[in-house]
């Protein structure tokens, strides 16, 4: 078994593809099979999401590329921002990742989050396409630290 344990950016020059989907990506530690059948173990630090594209390093040396499997999603369209904004300020609220991109708002297929979103005017297409949700804003994705300081001096 190959065993992957560091990440790197060097995708491009990838000697096998793992073909994942976002529950997969979040975790840390996991078995699974190349598209070529070759078996490997993913052992990498905790804390950050494999995106679409991004590289595993094994411990001889191989690289391999990560991408993002095609999932259950609906994908909601529209051209006026301001009715885009407020689905997404609405499927926020419930705490549902969010894929977001020019024109459109993507989540994990959901048959009550469809009905709330006609409810707000606007129609979702079922798909099975790869989800690429927001790291949000404290982490979540590459490590992008989350540092201020919480005390509050009055």
């Amino acid at each position: 078994m190959l065993r992957l344990t560091e990440y790197t950016t060097a995708a491009e020059d990838a000697h096998g593809v793992l073909v994942l989907p976002f529950d997969t990506r979040q975790k840390s530690r996991f078995r699974a099979t190349l598209q070529d059948g070759t078996e490997v173990g993913v052992f990498l630090e905790r804390g950050r999401i494999l995106r679409n594209g991004d590289g595993l390093r094994a411990e001889g040396g191989e690289v391999i590329r990560v991408q993002a499997a095609n999932e259950a999603v609906s994908t909601v369209r529209c051209a006026d921002g301001t009715t885009l904004a407020r689905v997404a300020y609405h499927l926020g609220n419930r705490h549902v990742p969010l894929q977001i991109g020019d024109g459109f708002v993507r989540y994990r297929h959901d048959h009550v989050l469809d009905e709330m979103v006609r409810g707000l005017g606007l129609d979702t297409t079922p798909e099975q396409a790869p989800f690429e949700p927001e790291a949000g804003a404290y982490g979540g994705g590459h490590s992008h630290g989350h540092d201020h300081d919480h005390d509050h001096h009055h």
